[in-house]
């Protein structure tokens, strides 16, 4: 099953893939925020051990996978546990099959964001527009 496939049955309902995608893209999108830029959020995994993980999202490499039980664990000790509830409750979805599809679309995110290979300075001035196109790339990735 494809990330979007599973994205249309996790955001289903009435919605449509774009929908999911873009539900789904701007959940990572306030995680990244609350935690203060993509800098902040690779130093809350780093603590919370995917350091290597997060460094291959930001680097040019290939994205290393990490699973939802590892990204559950590290948002929850990193403090941003709340963030995932509350979008949850949103989006009208078990917290734990939301942080599964995060666990697939974070590195995309974080990968989007530093395309130099280095994650900004300062976390500051990160908003949602900065993450504008990644659901469309995303399911122009599943179509090809």
């Amino acid at each position: 099953m494809s990330l979007l496939d599973s994205l249309s049955g996790l955001l289903g309902g009435g919605q449509g893939e774009a929908d999911g995608a873009s539900s789904l893209v701007n959940v990572a999108g306030q995680l990244i925020q609350q935690a203060g830029g993509v800098q902040g959020l690779a130093n809350t995994l780093q603590q919370h051990g995917l350091g290597d993980a997060v460094q291959s999202w930001i680097g040019n490499g290939a994205n290393q996978a990490v699973s939802s039980e590892q990204l559950g664990q590290a948002l929850q000790n990193g403090g941003l546990g709340s963030v995932v509830q509350e979008a949850a409750g949103k989006l009208g979805v078990d917290p734990g099959q939301l942080v599964g599809q995060l666990s697939q679309v974070l590195p995309h995110a974080v990968d989007h964001l530093t395309p130099d290979g280095q994650a900004p300075a300062g976390g500051g001035g990160f908003d949602l527009s900065m993450l504008g196109g990644l659901a469309e790339k995303l399911l122009a990735a599943r179509g090809g």
